[in-house]
């Protein structure tokens, strides 16, 4: 069963920066497709970025030049760069591994921007 772990988060002022990892462990399928996700109150979970195993991206709209995701492949990692953050990015976000595997998601982790 594969396993993600995410941290990072953390309480940050508007304008200021954040780094989320997501590490997965146990059994890894590849290639796959890892990203992260967010889910505002009352609504569903929305892409915030995926990234594959060659390294290939996509971005929301609301954080294209603001967030940078990558991956570590060695080390099974996924990272999310996120700058110049609003109030708006306050969510929880949660790591995502997709393959022929299955589907999986971490527990998430809370990023909170205040304004």
């Amino acid at each position: 069963q594969l396993q993600l772990v995410e941290s990072g988060g953390d309480l940050v002022q508007a304008g200021g920066s954040l780094r989320l990892s997501c590490v997965a462990t146990g059994t890894i399928y590849r290639p796959s497709t890892m990203g992260w996700y967010r889910q505002p109150p009352g609504n569903q979970r929305e892409l915030v970025a995926t990234i594959t195993s060659g390294g290939s991206t996509n971005y929301a709209d609301s954080v294209k030049g603001r967030f940078t995701i990558s991956r570590d492949n060695a080390k099974d990692t996924v990272y999310l760069q996120m700058n110049s953050l609003k109030p708006e990015d306050t969510d929880v976000y949660y790591c995502n591994h997709k393959s022929f595997g299955g589907d999986f998601w971490g527990h998430g982790t809370q990023v909170t921007v205040s304004s």
